[in-house]
């Protein structure tokens, strides 16, 4: 452990001086400008960022509550008790426990020793992930997929324990992360954001080497071969054809394409054509005609419709501003 980090994070912040001074209840004012239920807001904490870290407060009960953003709670020193939908709870250092925001938990009193951290994460993270992180198009729906298998968007309270006190690897990245957090510095919240999405894709493995559920393995072995067909084929990629390379019917390969991924079978194959032409556009000096017949499109109207609404401009628009900025 890293004492001088251990040495900051033992001082105790504002609101727990002013609990140890005898104020018992949670000042909800610092987290919610609701008067009903208690939901805490994500504009009390992030302001204009994605990922904001905070120290919980010790010394005092959490009641129950909910967020109107994904949390995650490390525990950096101690233990840490709460209630997550009625079930009990119990982290150990090291451990990881992921909320999403339709899900509600109460929080036992920390004792001193006892330093978690907080995460507030914006939903909209997880696109910057996508984004950033994703390389290809394989990378790219693959991630989606897991994501969406770690996140349910289906607006049912969710969570998820990692006890990964034993993984270097992911420690490693948490240590940064707090180092972030008590040093300040004007990069910190870029670091931020990439070692977060690093974590992220850390635990997306750590759950994919735990995971015993064979239809959840026989499911990405499935995506693999959809995403592996659409990346050698999506010039003139059908779904008769997938199915015929898969020994199913187009109706049944249609629907676990969906059910999986959100997405229609043309809705990926249009991704995988739109990225190439993206990248011939920028590192070829093919016509523009000559791009959208490379990747399939025959009706270049149509070609030049789609890719303005991926890319927000034409593909002509989009080059120019590529040369000029």
């Amino acid at each position: 452990m890293d004492a001088i980090l251990h040495e900051k994070l033992l001082e105790e912040t504002e609101e727990e001086r002013a609990i140890l001074e005898g104020d018992q209840a949670i000042n909800k004012k610092i987290y919610t400008n609701r008067t009903s239920d208690f939901v805490i807001q994500s504009d009390k904490f992030l302001k204009d960022d994605l990922i904001m870290i905070r120290k919980h407060p010790r010394y005092i009960n959490f009641p129950k509550h909910s967020h109107d953003y994904i949390e995650m709670n490390y525990v950096f020193h101690g233990t840490f008790h709460q209630k997550v939908a009625k079930q009990p709870i119990h982290l150990k250092k090291g451990d990881i426990l992921l909320l999403n925001q339709y899900i509600e938990h109460e929080l036992s009193a920390c004792s001193e020793e006892d330093i978690v951290i907080n995460f507030i994460i914006h939903p909209a993270f997880f696109d910057y992930i996508l984004s950033n992180l994703s390389t290809g198009f394989i990378q790219s729906q693959m991630l989606q997929f897991l994501m969406n298998s770690m996140f349910d968007y289906n607006q049912t309270g969710q969570f998820l324990y990692y006890p990964v006190a034993n993984s270097k690897r992911i420690q490693a990245i948490m240590n940064d992360l707090l180092k972030e957090m008590m040093f300040d510095s004007i990069l910190s919240q870029s670091k931020i954001k990439f070692q977060m999405g690093l974590l992220i894709l850390e635990l997306i493995e750590e759950q994919n080497l735990t995971q015993e559920d064979t239809l959840q393995t026989s499911q990405h072995a499935f995506l693999t071969e959809v995403f592996r067909y659409i990346e050698e084929h999506y010039q003139d990629a059908n779904l008769q054809s997938l199915a015929k390379q898969c020994h199913q019917t187009a109706y049944w390969i249609s629907k676990q394409i969906k059910a999986l991924t959100k997405q229609n079978f043309k809705d990926l194959v249009q991704e995988k054509r739109l990225l190439v032409a993206k990248n011939l556009l920028i590192y070829s000096d093919l016509s523009m005609r000559a791009i959208a017949e490379e990747v399939g499109y025959e009706n270049i109207s149509y070609f030049y419709r789609l890719f303005k609404q991926k890319y927000g401009n034409t593909p002509k628009a989009y080059k120019k501003q590529l040369i000029e900025s």
